[in-house]
């Protein structure tokens, strides 16, 4: 059972939404999307009660991975804008008292970044070393077996200066050598410019991609890869990813943020629960949240997911904060992995854990993913893996804001097409249905956001079998909630058990019918309902 926490932070009792700013809101008319796009939508923040926006990347780039390859990591890159309409955007958004979060790309820059023009220039660059440079073997070969997240290889042969250089993504993609000083300095610097201008935090990439074994070691093979997976996971990344030594520069990561008041590092972290929370570092020095993604790649089934959940609690460093992510901007969006009506489920799951929900865009309305041709796909994860299917485009296409051409995204055809639904599925179709997904979403943040024991409370699991999660949220500080969930389509019952019978009101569920029932004994669900109840 956990405890409360006192007098928390902004970024453990709010919730934090993500955008895609290329599919958020085009405001000039060309089809992608940018900054006064999100401006003009911030008051659609404050309604839903969001608490802070993470912004995917917006520095300049070649978008040869759509802003994660960052060619100056101090300027915003033209399609979105120009820094007065960063600056116009952050004015605007803390006058809300909306915080925001940039997307920080440590691990990588663009091979047109003039730090790598300068460190291919030749091998006695002074920038050579802020690479990760190396001879092939004495056939030729790359210098190790290491594969590129993308497909192929990771090593890159330079005809100039006759070496490979190591990308962990996209040849365009070349590694920071974080290994070296004067590159931890630089990319310091970087966090305080952003800072200086009244930036809340980063979500910090692939973090635990930054530091690489110093020998170059091969990795050894996955003895359970199947043909289904990706090329990368033919190999366990023990060498070139989540060494000892990341660690510390986490750590300097979190004391450059702690320099400043209230500001936030969140972690992406794709890692065994154990491995995971050493990013929380080990006086709890590290990130302020690595991203919990159990929900994202767990099988949808009651007792995995509650089982999942408490040994996450209970794995938890003294001092960690837990947080909670249902989708994101490289994964199948939950409408498209569980159907519309278990979304409903999930979305009280999200907003009813301990800890902080991170929401993708889109989600709260129930977008789905959207089929995407070989002639329109953009991204190049897809596009190196054409066998794979591993096309990151269909949970990426633009916001669906209304029923007008384009979705009201844009007044131009957008870089990825609008899922044909558009017309019903809409911010301003379900902003007054009351049995919209985003009404569900806009009663059960406000009700979050309004009660100690939601946004901060114990956890404490009661019950969960094949079908059914409960577990109760209490806080001394108001009221406590009995939470129900039915993970399947089949009705099911939960009886209680404890003693005296818990008694209350249901005050929030999957459909407004519910809402005002009376809890006794036996509480009997449909198939894909859940409900909050208050105790009396």
């Amino acid at each position: 059972m956990s405890t409360d926490t006192p007098n928390l932070t902004w970024w453990k009792t709010g919730v934090i939404y993500q955008i895609y700013p290329r599919s958020f809101r085009d405001s000039n008319g060309d089809g992608i999307g940018d900054l006064q796009g999100i401006t003009d939508q911030l008051d659609y923040f404050q309604w839903l009660g969001i608490r802070a926006i993470w912004i995917s990347p917006i520095f300049r780039s070649p978008m040869a991975d759509f802003g994660y390859d960052v060619s100056d990591y101090t300027d915003i890159d033209p399609m979105f804008g120009t820094m007065a309409d960063f600056d116009r955007l952050l004015n605007e958004a803390h006058r809300r008292d909306l915080k925001v979060i940039l997307d920080f790309v440590p691990n990588h820059t663009s091979d047109l970044h003039p730090w790598f023009v300068e460190s291919k220039s030749s091998k006695t660059s002074a920038k050579r070393d802020w690479y990760i440079w190396q001879d092939g073997k004495p056939d030729g070969s790359p210098p190790n077996n290491w594969k590129s997240v993308f497909g192929g290889d990771a090593w890159e042969w330079d005809a100039h200066t006759h070496q490979y250089y190591y990308h962990g993504f996209l040849k365009e993609q070349p590694d920071l050598n974080w290994r070296n000083r004067e590159v931890q300095e630089a990319m310091y610097d970087v966090m305080r410019f952003w800072l200086d201008k009244g930036v809340d935090g980063f979500r910090v990439d692939v973090i635990w991609h930054l530091i690489k074994d110093d020998q170059l070691r091969d990795n050894p093979p996955n003895p359970d890869y199947s043909e289904t997976q990706p090329t990368y996971d033919q190999l366990l990344p023990v060498y070139s990813t989540d060494q000892p030594e990341v660690h510390d520069i986490v750590a300097q990561m979190r004391k450059v943020t702690d320099a400043y008041d209230e500001r936030v590092i969140i972690g992406e972290v794709y890692l065994p629960i154990q491995q995971l929370m050493t990013y929380y570092g080990a006086q709890n020095d590290g990130a302020h949240m690595p991203f919990n993604f159990l929900l994202v790649k767990l099988p949808w089934q009651a007792q995995e997911i509650a089982a999942a959940i408490d040994q996450y609690e209970g794995a938890l460093p003294d001092g960690g904060w837990p947080n909670w992510v249902l989708g994101n901007h490289d994964n199948t969006r939950i409408a498209s992995r569980i159907g519309e009506p278990q979304a409903r489920v999930a979305a009280l799951l999200l907003l009813t854990l301990r800890g902080t929900p991170t929401l993708y865009y889109g989600d709260e309305i129930g977008m789905r993913d959207v089929p995407i041709s070989a002639e329109q796909m953009r991204d190049p994860q897809g596009i190196n893996m054409p066998d794979k299917d591993l096309s990151r485009d269909p949970c990426r296409t633009p916001m669906q804001w209304s029923n007008k051409p384009y979705a009201g995204f844009s007044e131009t055809a957008p870089w990825l097409p609008v899922d044909k639904k558009y017309a019903r599925v809409n911010v301003e179709t379900q902003r007054n249905d009351p049995y919209s997904m985003l009404s569900l979403y806009h009663k059960l943040i406000r009700l979050r956001n309004s009660e100690p024991a939601l946004n901060q409370g114990s956890y404490t699991p009661l019950l969960a079998n094949d079908q059914l999660i409960a577990y109760r949220r209490d806080s001394p500080h108001g009221d406590s909630f009995l939470v129900v969930l039915n993970l399947t389509s089949r009705p099911c019952r939960y009886r209680q058990t404890e003693q005296p019978l818990l008694t209350g009101e249901v005050v929030a569920a999957t459909s407004p019918e519910l809402e005002g029932a009376t809890i006794e004994e036996n509480i009997y669900l449909a198939g894909d309902e859940g409900i909050v109840v208050r105790l009396a």
